[in-house]
């Protein structure tokens, strides 16, 4: 009877062993990661590989553990309600936004439970109504501001240490943009009357609208240009810069990118690290903390990035003690 009795006992555990261990050769949960960006995907590479080299350390690997929906507005804004829409219907975990207010602003309106990370805001995001304090976010969204819209003081200083010559700047940016309207009444002209610098206003309302702000430009014999950061300039860099050149317009620029294309310098947060902080938040957020008590980030690091041979080009000497302070020379 012993023996009788012990036998199905012996069965079930060992079936209980081999379930136990089934269970554990399962794979694991596979975080769905939704990633929003405002410009053209190859712009932005090198950012959203910021972030994946920090999840992996992490051990976030892509594929395994985690999938990431990309998606871009390609210089579209009128794209985002449809790609945040999207990505709400896939249910993700967690949405990284990288652009503007107008960026964050729609991910907010597309969802109040799905914790947003956003990178790369230009304004106060508790002026922007994006947050009720940095210390303590509140709602579903957290993450890094760079506060850009207030750099445009410094970034008209280098400038004009850069070029001492530049007396009249012509200052491109988007048409009814927040940010942009903001810095260009509240920020620049407290430099610009301290540098004795004459701002001009070029506004563009789409893409075709860049030919004739190119004109007007040459029209008024600027001497130099600054180019404010928004959905309609960044993807249009390339052009901006090779404009510059051509009229030999020594021009600073709120991405690096620009520079990288030919712009002569940029001055603003080291994106890269702002990239890498990113992947923290979305680590603790999927760890189980709430985006609400989170504290927003501001940026430590900045770069002054440099292009000499943008400088050769367009007959411009930079002063040594400019050159001193740049964090990259591009030569």
């Amino acid at each position: 009877m012993k023996k009788a009795t012990a036998l199905p006992i012996l069965v079930a555990v060992v079936l209980l062993v081999v379930g136990v261990a089934a269970r554990a050769q399962q794979p694991g949960r596979v975080w769905r990661i939704g990633y929003v960006s405002n410009v053209e995907a190859a712009s932005d590479s090198a950012r959203a590989e910021a972030i994946r080299v920090v999840l992996r350390e992490l051990g976030y690997i892509e594929g395994q553990n985690i999938a990431t929906e990309y998606r871009y507005t390609e210089g579209k804004p009128d794209r985002l309600p449809d790609l945040l829409a999207e990505l709400v219907r896939l249910k993700v975990d967690v949405i990284v936004v990288a652009g503007g207010s107008g960026v964050i602003r729609a991910a907010k309106n597309a969802t109040k439970t799905i914790p947003i990370v956003m990178v790369g805001q230009g304004l106060d995001p508790v002026e922007a109504g994006l947050v009720e304090s940095l210390a303590r976010p509140g709602g579903n969204i957290t993450g890094f501001t760079n506060l850009s819209g207030y750099l445009g003081g410094k970034r008209l200083e280098l400038l004009k240490d850069a070029v001492p010559k530049v007396a009249h700047v012509a200052v491109l940016y988007q048409a009814n943009n927040a940010r942009n309207t903001f810095e260009f009444k509240e920020v620049l002209p407290v430099s610009a009357r301290a540098l004795k610098l004459t701002m001009l206003r070029r506004e563009v309302r789409d893409a075709n609208d860049f030919e004739r702000a190119f004109a007007a430009i040459r029209k008024e014999r600027s001497d130099g240009l600054l180019v404010l950061g928004d959905p309609l300039t960044n993807p249009s860099h390339k052009r901006i810069a090779a404009f510059a050149i051509k009229s030999r317009l020594p021009s600073m620029y709120g991405i690096k990118e620009a520079v990288d294309a030919g712009g002569l310098m940029f001055y603003g947060a080291d994106l890269a690290d702002s990239y890498r902080r990113v992947a923290y938040f979305v680590d603790k957020i999927l760890k189980g903390a709430k985006p609400a008590d989170l504290p927003v980030e501001q940026p430590t690091k900045f770069e002054f990035v440099l292009n000499l041979k943008t400088a050769k080009q367009i007959g411009v000497t930079i002063p040594p003690e400019v050159l001193a302070r740049a964090t990259k020379l591009i030569k």
